[in-house]
């Protein structure tokens, strides 16, 4: 067996069962390997697209998946997608195949380039400690949630692998995949007991508390400890952008909190006591940069990676610990026999042994939320007219036609927001948000790798023009795949974000702003059901599509109101 098939074969035993790129001669050993012994490869039409699909595909999916890329050129092709999964800790496995020799035109160094956006540079070194690598990587990208790149350099892949047991004590001829599972994750971080007790004298002390769940709270065991100590607590529920839908269900949820948050969410995080950031940065989008913290608030943070806490803010204290164990051991705490002993360092005084019996949750303030929370239910102007629809009157609208099990995948821009408000999701699978790293043009291989690990939904892909036209090679993908997709595009014929940011002083903006594009007739080039969209009338075909065959995907080219900034956008500019 050549290293190539043992790298590909072994990984597939690990757990990683589908794999994204773009193939060739560098890779294409590797990535057959791989689909022989029964992953899904996913053709995507430039490697950048292929990226973004493999992250959307993972944290939709919660399994690795894996990136298959040639040597030099396509890595670099992939590097910005690359970067965004490094940046939000995607655990995702690079196949890059190396040119080692400096001679090569394919000669780049490809450490240097994973190191550079914040991923693990690993590499397969000989062909008797190819398994135990592939094992390691697979380790470090699941239990570390890294994404790791995986150099396998081409002389390396094309030498055998030797007979019998490998150094790593693992047999090298890969024949019996479940012997091949990475090593057992560790035992959650628990946090020390003086962290829980400062923590569970905080909660006792506020009146006001919210808890913020982040990245590090996106699962079930997450979510119900959360839930469960809120209502111990009297906490409201609100989440960071990439959680969107974790409290979906509860009556106290606030839904994303930061520049998206609606007028409702953002008073009620102002007048919080207590904010809990559980495995969540805190950052500047989360926190408005700050604006959403009151003065006298104690800002507390938990995470199980050490150097994140207080790295995006200044915390009262931070708890190191694992989510899900800390908030147990909290509600264990709070609910167990008081203690005597007086709290010396909790924030606002108390004394650890006096629960605090006030709540805000009452009656009124569940009514509130219920009928006002969303944004949906703020008044605004429709300024739709002059064949221009107004973004808010469109979502509104799509959110009504379209079925509620949805899965949206989001570009970004000036219109990022109103999907992401405005169309509501059944949990936090349902909406993907690559945007770590704040790039143009994601969006749409987002919603394919969202659609293929949840292709129980309805996969809608929210993008800006500019966004849809950098990525529209994937249209191909789309139709290839026959994804039944909704792909809504936001056309203003311009970088709006850009437009907006400058418009207040005396600049040209011709290197921003360009002629109408017709987006629907690309769409149709690609096999899509294309639909032009002026006013909210013009959606009638889409209704039409709904209650159809759904044999094609559908693209509506929506010509949206282009002279004002989205509120989200008025709130980021006051940053910088």
């Amino acid at each position: 067996m050549l290293v190539a098939e043992a790298v590909g074969r072994t990984l597939v035993a690990a757990g990683v069962d589908h794999v994204f790129g773009v193939v060739g001669s560098g890779n294409f050993h590797v990535t057959n390997a791989m689909v022989a012994a029964g992953a899904r490869f996913v053709a995507a039409r430039h490697e950048g697209g292929g990226a973004t699909m493999a992250d959307a595909y993972a944290r939709t999916s919660g399994r690795p998946a894996a990136l298959s890329v040639h040597q030099g050129c396509g890595l670099t092709n992939a590097m910005t997608g690359i970067g965004e999964a490094a940046k939000s800790r995607t655990p995702l496995i690079v196949l890059a195949a190396e040119a080692t020799n400096r001679a090569s035109n394919f000669f780049v160094d490809q450490d240097a380039l994973a190191r550079s956006v914040g991923a693990v540079p690993l590499r397969i070194t000989d062909p008797q400690y190819a398994v135990t690598q592939v094992r390691e990587a697979v380790a470090t990208a699941v239990h570390q949630r890294r994404t790791v790149v995986l150099n396998l350099p081409l002389e390396v892949q094309a030498a055998e692998v030797p007979a019998g047991p490998s150094p790593g004590g693992v047999p090298s001829q890969v024949q019996d995949p479940p012997d091949f599972l990475p090593p057992e994750p560790p035992r959650p971080l628990e946090p020390s007991g003086s962290d829980v007790a400062r923590l569970v004298s905080a909660l006792r002390s506020a009146q006001r508390p919210v808890f913020v769940a982040g990245r590090g709270a996106r699962s079930d065991a997450a979510r119900d400890a959360l839930v469960a100590l809120a209502e111990e607590t009297g906490a409201l529920l609100a989440t960071s952008a990439v959680a969107k839908g974790l409290f979906h269900d509860s009556p106290w949820g606030l839904d994303v909190s930061g520049g998206f948050s609606s007028p409702l969410a953002a008073e009620l995080i102002r007048e919080a006591d207590l904010i809990v950031g559980w495995g969540c940065a805190l950052n500047m989008w989360t926190m408005r940069h700050g604006a959403l913290i009151g003065p006298e608030a104690t800002v507390v943070q938990v995470d199980d990676t050490e150097a994140a806490l207080g790295a995006q803010r200044e915390l009262t204290f931070g708890v190191h610990g694992d989510v899900t164990a800390t908030a147990v051991a909290a509600r264990a705490a709070l609910t167990s026999a008081p203690t005597d002993a007086p709290t010396t360092d909790a924030p606002g005084g108390g004394d650890a042994g006096e629960r605090t019996t006030y709540s805000w949750r009452s009656d009124e303030l569940r009514e509130r939320l219920a009928s006002e929370l969303a944004w949906r239910t703020v008044p605004f102007e429709d300024t739709s007219g002059d064949g221009r629809i107004d973004s808010r009157a469109l979502t509104i609208a799509l959110d009504e036609l379209l079925p509620r099990e949805r899965v949206v995948g989001v570009d970004s821009g000036n219109f990022m927001g109103y999907p992401s408000m405005f169309l509501s999701v059944p949990d936090e699978h349902g909406f993907c948000f690559t945007q770590a790293f704040q790039a143009i043009g994601l969006g749409l291989a987002t919603a394919i790798g969202a659609a293929l690990a949840q292709p129980d939904r309805l996969p809608v892909a929210a993008l800006g023009d500019g966004g849809a036209l950098m990525g529209a090679a994937e249209l191909d993908t789309v139709r290839r795949l026959g994804l039944p997709m909704v792909v809504v595009v936001y056309n203003d014929d311009a970088y709006g974000a850009e437009v907006h940011h400058f418009a207040s002083g005396d600049h040209p903006m011709d290197t921003v702003t360009f002629p109408d594009t017709d987006i629907a007739a690309v769409a149709r080039g690609y096999g899509f059901t294309g639909v032009t969209v002026r006013a909210v009338g013009d959606l009638e075909p889409v209704r039409a599509w709904l209650d159809g065959p759904r044999d094609t995907p559908l693209l509506i080219d929506a010509k949206v109101v282009a002279d004002e900034p989205s509120w989200w956008l008025e709130e980021a500019f006051k940053g910088h």
